[in-house]
């Protein structure tokens, strides 16, 4: 590794980006500490990489997918053999607990052997022809360079989940991480793929933040874009794209709906609302943002919730045991602070929490709520678990969908059958029987509707289409004769 390995409950960062570009630090969220100060890369430094990697790609390509695949297992090796190393980062720089990362690390394991196999999938259909001895093929052939822009949440994750299939597809792939995980989320990888034994200039990390960025979206040489983060920069890359008709990979934000009907098992409801709302600080963009709850037990509900929340303990994550530990900066802890605020002011009911230390947010319930309030209608990424009401379905799945967003949704009954119905007219990508709404499962196309993205899907199948252009290609053995 280019940096110092972790000693103890220390980290003494010692790392050389190599560019020229604007500062930016790497801090712990749980204290503040700054371990380093690490440069981005120019707008001319970021130029120069796209077209490195651009012209790697035919070589990269032309490989069998016998060595494609070999490099991306022996990445999943390396992930396993560095586990302490990337658990410690995971905690330090995104304030995650070990749980959490540990389920992160094995999905990632678990995507790059998937994507190892995707390597050798058919890339191509035959077609019949209405002319005598035509041959009528649709192949499958990579976009070319792939800028992949990801976030801090689950870094090493939504990283990887489109750089594995990219590469695996013939694709090279730059990519830009979120400064605030820059380690997690892109130092760790591009250093493990060259341990892997992946070629000079195929994965580029490019360091920095909005300018490099742009950058990518904007180059020529990029032949797509695919980008988590929030509704409103993911609009901005969708129509700065637009006007190329670059390919876009869109996951944006949710305020996921968790409908909890008057038969629902209540205990069961409120293990998943606790699993939903506070995994990870809320920190999720398939967090159960918004409980919508029967009349008729809304008030058992509420306590069951309350008493799961007041079970969680926040804290460091590196140096404690807890459940929760701090969000990645002050301004989202101030955000959460505002948006209890402004709604407890416009009538919701603090049952349990709403304390803040710093970046440490306690788990959240609020009662009383209803749908002109903010914690209703934004985005929470926070420990926040508003409840509010309804008397019927119809209202129920009108509360559901009274968002601009529809990525993740959850229905919880008795009537398993009856909730698959009413999942028919809930305006999300993805609705949870039963269960809660932060499910993940890497070989499930994943993706949302709405502003929660472009209605494309990730994961499993769906790769071969997402990270490749189809083209027809007709053959006749001999030249054909027409009238003129």
């Amino acid at each position: 590794m280019k940096y110092n390995e972790i000693k103890e409950h220390d980290f003494v960062l010692d790392y050389d980006s190599g560019f020229s570009g604007e500062y930016f630090d790497i801090s712990e969220p749980a204290t503040g500490k700054i371990f380093g100060t690490v440069r981005g890369a120019s707008i001319e430094e970021t130029k120069k990489i796209i077209s490195s990697c651009k012209h790697a790609q035919p070589d990269w390509a032309a490989t069998t997918f016998e060595y494609r695949a070999a490099i991306l297992r022996r990445f999943a090796q390396a992930l396993g053999h560095h586990c302490e190393m990337i658990h410690a980062w995971n905690a330090r720089e995104c304030g995650s607990i070990r749980p959490k990362s540990e389920w992160e690390l094995q999905a990632c394991i678990e995507q790059a052997y998937t994507a190892a196999n995707l390597a050798q999938a058919p890339n191509g259909e035959l077609y019949p022809s209405t002319m005598p001895g035509r041959k009528n093929m649709r192949v499958k052939v990579p976009v070319g360079l792939v800028g992949v822009i990801a976030p801090w949440n689950f870094p090493l994750l939504l990283s990887l989940r489109a750089i594995l299939p990219a590469l695996a597809l013939g694709n090279t792939v730059v990519l830009k991480p979120d400064p605030q995980s820059f380690f997690t989320g892109g130092v760790i990888i591009s250093e493990l793929m060259a341990e892997a034994g992946l070629p000079e200039n195929v994965l580029r990390l490019i360091p920095g933040g909005a300018e490099p960025g742009q950058t990518i979206v904007e180059h020529p040489d990029t032949g797509m874009i695919a980008f988590t983060g929030s509704t409103a920069v993911g609009r901005a890359i969708a129509q700065q794209c637009a006007g190329t008709f670059k390919k876009t990979s869109l996951e944006l934000g949710g305020n996921n709906a968790f409908i909890v009907m008057a038969d629902a098992d209540i205990e069961s409801a409120s293990s998943c609302a606790a699993w939903g709302s506070f995994l990870h600080q809320g920190q999720i963009c398939m967090q159960s943002g918004r409980h919508i709850v029967h009349e008729s037990i809304a008030d058992k509900y509420v306590e069951a919730l309350a008493a799961r929340a007041n079970q969680l303990v926040t804290g460091n994550p590196f140096t404690e045991q807890c459940h929760l530990g701090p969000l990645i900066n002050a301004q989202q802890a101030e955000k959460v602070r505002t948006l209890i605020e402004e709604s407890v002011a416009m009538g919701a009911e603090i049952v349990t929490g709403g304390t803040i230390d710093t970046q440490l947010v306690s788990p959240t319930v609020l009662k009383n709520v209803s749908s002109d309030m903010p914690v209703f209608q934004q985005e929470i990424f926070g420990p926040v678990a508003p409840v509010v009401t309804f008397k019927t379905e119809q209202e129920a799945i009108a509360l559901a969908n009274d968002t601009t967003l529809g990525l993740s949704a959850s229905i919880h009954t008795a009537d398993s059958a009856r909730g698959e119905y009413l999942a028919t007219f809930i305006n999300a990508g993805m609705v949870h029987i039963n269960d809660q709404t932060v499910n993940n499962e890497y070989h499930i196309p994943f993706g949302g509707l709405k502003d929660s993205g472009d209605s494309g899907r990730i994961g499993g199948p769906v790769n071969l289409d997402e990270f490749t252009h189809t083209k027809w290609i007709s053959v006749m053995n001999q030249g054909v004769q027409y009238p003129f």
